[in-house]
């Protein structure tokens, strides 16, 4: 049944979503670009949760978050959450609900409306193949992070093939330690069904988001750094995904 399922989506898939997402992607590209001219990257973000929402709503798929209860709103966070799926930013976006910049791949700088749009709201743009541009990158976005503005971080620095958490790097936990604010972990579970890692086999489903309390980094040390990883790693493991 769920073979014939799929096999009936996928018209729907090219000749609907595929389009609707372009659409959408530049749209709300193109409104976040004129927003954080006129008003700010923080007013411009909304378009970033619209874009979401209609995405996941048309795909179609449900969201349920669990441990929103965790979030302070004024309080600013280094998030870092597992990495399974395109989708997953569709979920961070569209229901997090707080003011948060994202550390992303240099190359989607290129990609037309939302390289742009990107950039005038404030994201972080990294070049992996660098190390060195990817310290400087991160240091000079520090300013960024105050009065409630968090920032995301996949630590696993790619999506997993696997439902076995990656290896992390070191990034976020640096810059949490260095800005002395606390650590957001976050499960996401389900977005694997419906987008595998490098494939196009889209279906709706069911995803979940899972916030868990807050690590705080006061006292910490850059000496601490696999310390705060290991703890934070098995606190997203404890979520199946």
């Amino acid at each position: 049944m769920k073979l014939l399922l799929r096999i009936l989506y996928q018209p729907y898939k090219w000749i609907v979503f595929g389009p609707f997402m372009v659409c959408t992607t530049f749209v709300m590209g193109a409104s976040a670009i004129g927003c954080a001219t006129l008003a700010g990257p923080r007013a411009a973000s909304i378009f970033g949760v619209v874009w979401a929402r209609l995405n996941s709503w048309a795909t179609p798929i449900l969201v349920q978050t669990r441990g929103k209860e965790n979030i302070d709103k004024n309080q600013s966070y280094v998030i870092v959450s597992n990495h399974q799926s395109q989708y997953d930013i569709f979920v961070l976006y569209g229901w997090l609900g707080i003011d948060f910049k994202w550390v992303m791949k240099q190359e989607l700088r290129k990609v037309p409306a939302l390289g742009v749009a990107c950039e005038r709201i404030g994201h972080i743009f990294i070049d992996r193949s660098n190390t060195e541009a990817a310290l400087r990158s991160l240091d000079d976005a520090k300013s960024k992070i105050v009065n409630g503005t968090s920032v995301i971080f996949f630590p696993e620095g790619t999506r997993s093939r696997k439902r076995k958490l990656g290896k992390f790097k070191k990034g976020a936990f640096r810059m949490a330690i260095d800005l002395g604010i606390p650590i957001l972990p976050i499960t996401i579970s389900g977005t694997r069904e419906i987008l595998p890692t490098q494939s196009t086999a889209l279906f709706p489903g069911r995803a979940t988001m899972t916030i868990h309390p807050p690590l705080d980094t006061s006292g910490f040390d850059h000496q601490h750094i696999r310390a705060l990883m290991d703890t934070t790693r098995e606190i997203i493991d404890s979520v199946p995904r």
